[in-house]
C-alpha cells in the first residue's frame, strides 16, 4: 500500500492575483498608462532640474520627482487600473461567478490590487536606483517613503472599488475617475504651496496630500509645503512631523472602507 501525496493547491488569492496580472499584461493601454508615465515623467522632471542647476542635485528636486512618481503610480497604476479592471469584470459577470467558488469576497476584491502593488514596488526601486546613483542627496527617512506608497495604495485601491460601484462600464470610468484624480493632483505639495494658507490647510487633509507630505519628509526631511530654505529634519526628527499625514491616511482608509461597503455592487444592473 503506497501513501498518496497530497496535491499542491494554490490559495484562491494567489490564483486570482496571477490571473489579474496576466490580464493586466494583455491590456496594452493599461501597461502604457501604468508603467511608462509613472517612470518617465518623474525621471524627466529630475534630470531637467539637474541640468538646469549645472548638474547639482538639490533635495527639493528629488522630493518633486518622488512626489510626481507617487501621484502617477497611485492614480494610474493603482486607482485607475483597479477601477477599470473591476468594472469590466462586473460588466462581464465575472465577479458574480467568482462568488460561487471557494474564494472569499475579500480575496476577490484584493486580487485586482496586486498587479498595481507589484508594479509600483518595482518602479519605485528603479527610480530610487537612478536618482540616488546620479548624485542625489540620500533620503532623510526611507520608512516615511515606504509608508507613503503603501498607505496610499491601500486608500486609493479602496477608493477605486468604491468608484466602480457607480461606474457602468470601462468607458464611463474615464469620467467617474476625474473627481478623485483632480482632488489628488491639487493635493500635491508643489500645488498647495502656491495656494492661500487656508486652502492649503484644508487640502492638507485630502488623501494624496498625506502621501505627498510623507514623501517630502522621507526624501528631503521637510514638509511638502515648506520653503526651500526650511531646515531639514534628520531621521529621528522626521517622525515628529509624520503624525498628521498618518492620521489622515487612517481616516481616509476608514472612510473608503465605508464607501465600498455602501456602494460596491457585484452584479451589473444593465
Amino acid at each position: 500500500m503506497t501513501a498518496t501525496t497530497p496535491a499542491f493547491r494554490r490559495s484562491p488569492l494567489t490564483a486570482l492575483s496571477r490571473a489579474e496580472f496576466v490580464q493586466f499584461r494583455r491590456n496594452k493601454t493599461l501597461v502604457v498608462t501604468g508603467v511608462v508615465f509613472p517612470i518617465l515623467m518623474p525621471l524627466a522632471v529630475y534630470f531637467l532640474g539637474r541640468a538646469g542647476n549645472d548638474g547639482v542635485v538639490e533635495r527639493s528636486g528629488v522630493a518633486a520627482a518622488f512626489d510626481m512618481f507617487a501621484l502617477f503610480a497611485l492614480m494610474f497604476v493603482q486607482y485607475y487600473t483597479v477601477l477599470s479592471m473591476v468594472t469590466t469584470r462586473r460588466s462581464e459577470g465575472v465577479l458574480k461567478r467568482l462568488r460561487t467558488g471557494e474564494a472569499a469576497d475579500w480575496q476577490i476584491l484584493t486580487a485586482p490590487n496586486v498587479p498595481g502593488l507589484i508594479i509600483t514596488a518595482a518602479s519605485s526601486l528603479l527610480i530610487a536606483l537612478v536618482v540616488y546613483a546620479t548624485g542625489a542627496p540620500g533620503p532623510a527617512n526611507v520608512i516615511a517613503m515606504v509608508v507613503a506608497l503603501a498607505g496610499g495604495a491601500v486608500v486609493f485601491g479602496l477608493l477605486a472599488l468604491a468608484t466602480s460601484g457607480f461606474t457602468k462600464n470601462a468607458e464611463a470610468a474615464q469620467i467617474t475617475s476625474l473627481p478623485v484624480i483632480a482632488l489628488a493632483m491639487i493635493g500635491m505639495g508643489s500645488i498647495r504651496a502656491t495656494l492661500p494658507d487656508r486652502a492649503a490647510e484644508i487640502l492638507g487633509w485630502t488623501p494624496y496630500a498625506a502621501v505627498s507630505d510623507l514623501m517630502h519628509l522621507g526624501t528631503a526631511g521637510i514638509p511638502a509645503t515648506a520653503g526651500e530654505d526650511a531646515p531639514a529634519a534628520d531621521f529621528a526628527g522626521t517622525f515628529a512631523d509624520m503624525g498628521r499625514p498618518l492620521a489622515t491616511l487612517v481616516v481616509w482608509t476608514v472612510v473608503a472602507i465605508a464607501l465600498v461597503y455602501k456602494s460596491f455592487r457585484w452584479d451589473d444592473r444593465g
